[in-house]
């Protein structure tokens, strides 16, 4: 059930500046009112949730079993954030940042300062997700751990970590990081495209992969070991690799017409891929700027039209992914690898971020097994 803000105003008991804030902040799911564009619509699930917490106090078991789902920050960043449905790196607008930007500009930008990594690694192959794991773990086995060791120092190693994973998806290249993705592809005129869009993929707060690398490197690991868990968890489906779904849904697009596919998957319980996002409930900033330049293909076109019109949802970073790899004819993994290679620049900025905290990530679980029998005074299980 969805509500205008008038109604999810009268619910909450609140201004309208906290409905948007709680929106922005992924608490309470928007979409645009089939009716008025201009205007949203409101999860009444979510409005209801909020007015009762308002109502009684959160337990402190509470408020952390709901931040690990989309809900309040669980530590101070100053990487980047979203606000008012746009993205911001360390306070610049990665949007206009996109347009004239490169990926190496990110990292100079998000880690702090200069730095200075060698050349890309000889010897290397270009072999996708494997090939970046399995140098990645070569280098975990014996780079030093990050414990104690200033950013100074670790930015240069850092430069070098980008460079491996480079490396193993492009090969031996050298040049800018866009354009050895493009020379890998044999596809010149996508220069400009990857370009923009490794910029606006460089980091997107706190997301699940980011999350992980951070857990790792803040045992004291290596930020070789710290990177190796970030593509670890970015390579899943319901992250990284969403647009192979969007690949599915396009081939029934072909198939049986956009309406008839997007109603399929809806009545089979299928979630429509890489539309929607709960911290953009008036669209992703990262896609609205990249189809401002790029033509869709018919079908995605007709994908986007349907399943804006059944649900209202406007398409992700994942879909715009899709969509150029089809445009210019590029491997089935090329989402992924654009992904992969852009994120490792977010994933190292957090990495030198939790290094400098010094702090443990270390949270609790909620038990919820067999009851345990604890000893009386004697040492007796009661």
């Amino acid at each position: 059930m969805w509500l205008t803000a008038s109604e999810a105003l009268a619910r909450l008991g609140s201004k309208p500046q906290t409905l948007y804030a709680n929106v922005s902040r992924g608490r309470i799911a928007a979409k645009p009112d089939p009716d008025d564009s201009r205007k949203s619509l409101y999860s009444a699930e979510d409005v209801d949730r909020l007015a009762k917490r308002a109502r009684g106090r959160r337990s402190a078991e509470t408020v952390a079993t709901e931040a690990v789902k989309w809900g309040d920050p669980v530590m101070p960043s100053a990487i980047s954030t979203i606000v008012a449905g746009r993205l911001y790196y360390r306070g610049k607008d990665a949007a206009v940042m996109s347009r004239t930007g490169r990926l190496e500009n990110v990292a100079t930008l998000l880690w702090g300062g200069d730095w200075h990594g060698p050349p890309t690694p000889l010897g290397l192959e270009a072999g996708g997700m494997p090939a970046a794991f399995a140098a990645l773990a070569a280098r975990a086995g014996r780079d030093a751990p990050s414990y104690g060791r200033s950013g100074d120092v670790l930015r240069p190693e850092a430069g070098s970590i980008l460079m491996t994973v480079a490396a193993a998806f492009t090969g031996s290249q050298t040049g800018a990081l866009h354009s050895r993705l493009a020379n890998l592809w044999q596809r010149p005129a996508i220069k400009d495209d990857l370009r923009r869009a490794m910029v606006l993929l460089a980091d997107h707060e706190l997301n699940a992969s980011t999350f992980a690398a951070r857990v790792a490197i803040s045992t004291g690991s290596s930020l070789t070991a710290g990177s190796l868990a970030g593509l670890a968890a970015l390579s899943g489906p319901l992250h990284g690799d969403a647009s192979t779904a969007v690949f599915a849904l396009v081939g029934d697009v072909r198939a049986r017409g956009a309406g008839v596919a997007v109603r399929e998957w809806l009545g089979q319980g299928r979630a429509i891929p890489a539309f929607g996002h709960r911290l953009y409930p008036e669209g992703d900033i990262r896609a609205i700027e990249m189809l401002g330049q790029v033509e869709l293909p018919a079908e995605y076109a007709e994908l986007k039209q349907a399943v804006e019109d059944i649900t209202g949802e406007r398409p992700n970073i994942d879909f715009v992914l899709a969509a150029l790899s089809d445009i210019h004819d590029l491997p089935r993994d090329a989402p992924l690898t654009m992904f992969a290679l852009a994120r490792t620049v977010g994933y190292l900025a957090h990495l030198l971020e939790q290094v400098a905290s010094g702090q443990l990530i270390r949270p609790r679980a909620r038990y919820v097994g067999p009851p345990v029998a604890l000893p009386d005074a004697h040492g007796t299980h009661i």
